[in-house]
């Protein structure tokens, strides 16, 4: 699985928090394994369908067959094809939660300038979002009609959001927004609902919005910084 989405995304970003905050990618690998354990092999192979095919063309037989169980096994895990998604999203956001508490600590930012953090974390919010890819997506749409999905979704949301708080407000003297702490978790949500729809729903390079994901990650970095009223942002293109 991912860091937020997956550990190949983790490990890369560990890399850089052990460069620049002293946090060693093992402690990042340790803490995203405690995570899964709540995974198996059928959350695994369904997730690798869903990738694959998209939800609406896996089936529990499809899951079963690539975990190596029985139909009944799968459905004794999932109940139903729904159930997949409950299990797959309830895995992502103990995973996220996670994720967020080690690579949000605001003791590995000591330091640390608003930009730096606001350019470090956008950067990496975006490579999350490519590697999840098609599952997020599948997530993402399905969440709206499923009550339990909505209130993970969203109980996620503002613990991310408390956390980022709690990481720049101290720093609050830099920012001129009249509400720091609205600005914060505002900016925050239209960063994620710009990546939903630049990346998730492949609409990078058209209506405005820009194609590579180091474009994007720059211009979401500066919007934010411009709107927190971070001083010397919105900074001119390089």
């Amino acid at each position: 699985t991912r860091a937020l989405a997956g550990v190949d995304v983790g490990e890369k970003f560990a890399s850089r928090l052990a460069e620049r905050r002293g946090l060693t990618p093992a402690q990042i690998r340790t803490a995203v394994k405690f995570a899964r354990l709540a995974g198996d092999a059928c959350s695994d192979s369904a997730e690798a369908l869903i990738e694959n095919k998209g939800f609406d063309d896996v089936t529990v037989a499809d899951i079963a067959a690539r975990a190596g169980f029985s139909v009944g096994a799968v459905y004794s895990r999932f109940h139903d094809t729904i159930g997949v998604l409950h299990c797959l999203q309830d895995r992502f956001v103990e995973e996220a939660h996670l994720t967020t508490d080690v690579t949000l600590d605001p003791d590995r930012w000591d330091g640390a300038g608003i930009d730096e953090i606001v350019g470090e974390l956008v950067a990496f919010l975006v490579q999350i979002y490519r590697e999840g890819g098609g599952v997020l997506r599948e997530l993402l749409v399905h969440t709206r009609s499923e009550p339990q999905m909505v209130e993970r979704k969203e109980r996620l949301a503002a613990h991310v959001s408390d956390r980022l708080c709690a990481l720049l407000l101290p720093r609050a003297e830099r920012i001129r927004h009249p509400d720091p702490a609205t600005a914060v978790a505002f900016g925050l949500r239209f960063v994620l609902a710009t990546l939903e729809q630049a990346i998730l729903f492949g609409e990078g390079g058209i209506h405005g919005i820009p194609a590579s994901d180091e474009k994007l990650a720059a211009e979401l970095t500066r919007a934010f910084l411009g709107y927190l009223g971070v001083e010397g942002w919105p900074a001119t293109a390089s």
